[in-house]
């Protein structure tokens, strides 16, 4: 099949299965960094752009901006060079590097937020703030604001539709929870399959999501952080478990499945691995589980995958690895590859 623009290659992500010790559960990993934007979130950046152009919130030639921490923002700058519009993406010191030269190579005007910030915080509150700002002053423009934009969670429509011709019965699902778009929009969609759906949404140690106490953490593009306010987007109403992930067990986990398995994922997608892990193995969840790789290990490679960086930080663990490896069906002869 031959495609005329790079927005038609969003979708039609491919499925990997991951060898499980557990004989009665499968685990499905949708592989979402295959979209042109490397992540999950062109789906959403994409149809947030095409609802305000049909409402006429925005026309040709108008400016977008947004708050981001990166994938959102790539998405953003994939869809304007479609819809021929002027992205300014707001980011602070908490994005990845890689993903911040990704937008500005896609025409994205970078602003970064100004204040005092330790590396771990992220400065969403005031990244937010100065995208409104930064609208307001640009005649026609619009702040997109994905954590309250409805059409955030309407872009997931087709991915649901993917995993069940993929897949098809799914009994669990395990996301990541930032703004809440896709675990709202994915879980909603996916119970009209299967209203025994069980659905787990997973966050970091630190964010405030679930009214446990805020504190600073390193995992990039989810949770809410402390001081924010949870977006408008989200409905508790879909979730049946609220789940913690430690900096350390997501970047482990994501380390752990590019050593064993010559799978890149980000942190993110290496916390929902881990959690959904832990919830097979203690019978929570059981029969076809599956979740989203969120984005790509290649946007973190100098941090999530450079040992100097993790260990300036103690985000390693080899306790980690030793259970993962008691989680997984590996070959006896694969030797320790840490």
């Amino acid at each position: 099949m031959v495609f005329s623009k790079v927005t038609d290659l969003i979708g039609n992500t491919p499925i990997i299965q991951l060898p499980l010790l557990q004989s009665d559960t499968r685990l499905y990993i949708k592989v979402e960094k295959n979209n042109p934007g490397g992540s999950m979130k062109d789906r959403m950046a994409r149809n947030m752009v095409v609802a305000a152009l049909k409402s006429g919130k925005i026309k040709p030639g108008s400016t977008i901006v947004e708050s981001s921490s990166g994938n959102t923002g790539i998405g953003l700058a994939i869809a304007a060079i479609e819809f021929g519009l002027r992205f300014i993406a707001v980011v602070d010191h908490h994005a990845a590097q890689d993903k911040i030269a990704i937008m500005r190579a896609l025409g994205a005007e970078i602003r970064y937020v100004k204040g005092d910030y330790g590396e771990n915080e992220v400065a969403v509150v005031e990244r937010q703030r100065m995208a409104a700002e930064i609208a307001n002053e640009i005649p026609g423009a619009i702040f997109m604001n994905q954590s309250d934009n409805a059409a955030n969670a309407g872009g997931y429509a087709d991915l649901v539709r993917e995993l069940i011709s993929q897949i098809g019965k799914i009994d669990a699902w395990v996301g990541c929870v930032g703004t809440g778009g896709s675990m709202t929009g994915i879980a909603h969609g996916l119970r009209v399959h299967n209203p025994e759906l069980v659905t787990i949404a997973v966050e970091p140690e630190g964010s405030i999501i679930f009214g446990k106490p805020g504190k600073p953490y390193y995992q990039s593009g989810t949770g809410t952080p402390q001081g924010d306010t949870v977006g408008l987007v989200l409905d508790y109403s879909c979730i049946d478990y609220g789940e913690q992930v430690s900096d350390v067990c997501a970047f482990e986990t994501a380390r752990y499945l590019a050593r064993r398995f010559g799978l890149l994922v980000g942190g993110s997608t290496g916390g929902v691995v881990y959690k959904a892990l832990e919830l097979i193995n203690n019978s929570t969840i059981c029969g076809n589980v599956a979740l989203a790789m969120a984005d790509g290990g290649e946007k973190y490679l100098q941090t999530i995958f450079n040992d100097t960086w993790l260990k300036e930080r103690n985000l390693i663990s080899e306790s980690v690895w030793e259970q993962l490896d008691n989680w997984f069906s590996l070959p006896t002869c694969l030797g320790d590859s840490r």
